[in-house]
């Protein structure tokens, strides 16, 4: 491994909102010591009869638009918090990773509208600064159907945008990823399984891990490139470490105990290891008052016990 220790990443997935942004929406992250936002441009596809991706309009919240995402990125540079611009896509009534088109001129429409998509945020990514691109999350049947497509992509955007790149695999997809050797970061939202149990221990979370961070590390060392977490975290709920990735489960008790112990156990096992890069803990609003609470059972560590817990990681660098 020829990877170089360097500060982690520690960032927080900054949701869009309809306002802009000031001084008083990045003070709770610097509070927790966060040093990177990822900021989340949307685009809508209708359905895969109609795969073209639909995005600045004025329908759209401002923070999820080209303008709005710029706004939010020189807001958080002001402040010396460094940026992965991470644009997503949302396909009504479908997820992401299982959008696969019907036939090859949906496959070309869908190609040409994600290259117009992805190209335009990687210029606002060069104009802005940003340290980091992520090319796409949680696309996974995009990528394995149209390999050439994503390789030709990725030779584009390197002609327009100079920093850093990495793609937003999902748990189970990053391991047939084909193009992490062209990319600075495999990045991973890391909603694995860890624990079936309704309120599992440290250890209990920490000993289900050990089968998955050996072929995450092993992944890191296949192809040279350190792993990032582009989104973890733990809802607040019972379960909470059995299918993290779960977000339909809205009459639930919230469970603080179980997102502390969840996530204290991915801290520990991964924030040591020099080829891990950090990580985006999912999810952030920007009305710091008015987000998460202690009878909030949904992602979010905004006032809650769990917030101390990152805390106290973020500060270790």
């Amino acid at each position: 491994m020829t990877i170089v220790k360097t500060p982690k990443i520690n960032g927080v997935s900054f949701v869009a909102s309809r306002d802009s942004i000031s001084e008083k929406h990045i003070q709770p992250v610097l509070n927790i010591n966060a040093n990177y936002a990822a900021i989340m441009p949307f685009g809508f596809i209708r359905n895969k009869d109609n795969p073209e991706i639909i995005y600045n309009t004025s329908r759209q919240w401002f923070g999820e638009s080209r303008p709005g995402a710029k706004q939010y990125i020189e807001e958080l540079h002001k402040h010396r918090v460094k940026v992965m611009m991470k644009p997503h896509i949302w396909m009504r009534g479908e997820f992401t990773g299982h959008m696969k088109m019907d036939s090859e001129d949906h496959w070309k429409q869908l190609e040409q509208s994600y290259s117009e998509f992805i190209l335009d945020f990687a210029e606002l990514a060069q104009e802005t600064n940003v340290d980091i691109l992520c090319i796409g999350t949680e696309l996974e049947q995009f990528v394995v159907n149209r390999p050439d497509y994503w390789n030709d992509l990725i030779k584009k955007i390197k002609t327009i945008y100079k920093g850093k790149l990495t793609y937003a695999a999902n748990w189970d997809e990053f391991k047939r990823t084909p193009f992490w050797s062209e990319l600075d970061y495999i990045g991973v939202d890391a909603y694995f399984p860890v624990s079936d149990v309704q309120t599992p221990t440290v250890e209990e979370c920490r000993l289900g891990w050990q089968k998955h961070k050996s072929e995450i590390e092993s992944s890191s060392k296949k192809y040279d490139k350190p792993i990032l977490f582009t989104e973890f975290g733990y809802r607040s709920v019972d379960y909470s470490a059995k299918e993290p990735w779960r977000s339909d489960r809205y009459e639930d008790v919230a469970n603080l105990e179980a997102q502390n112990n969840a996530t204290q156990a991915l801290f520990d096992e991964f924030w040591q290891e020099d080829w891990f890069a950090g990580g985006f803990i999912w999810k952030w609003f920007h009305n710091y008052e008015k987000s998460g609470g202690e009878n909030d059972n949904q992602f979010t560590p905004q006032n809650k016990p769990v917030e101390t817990i990152i805390k106290l990681y973020y500060s270790k660098e």
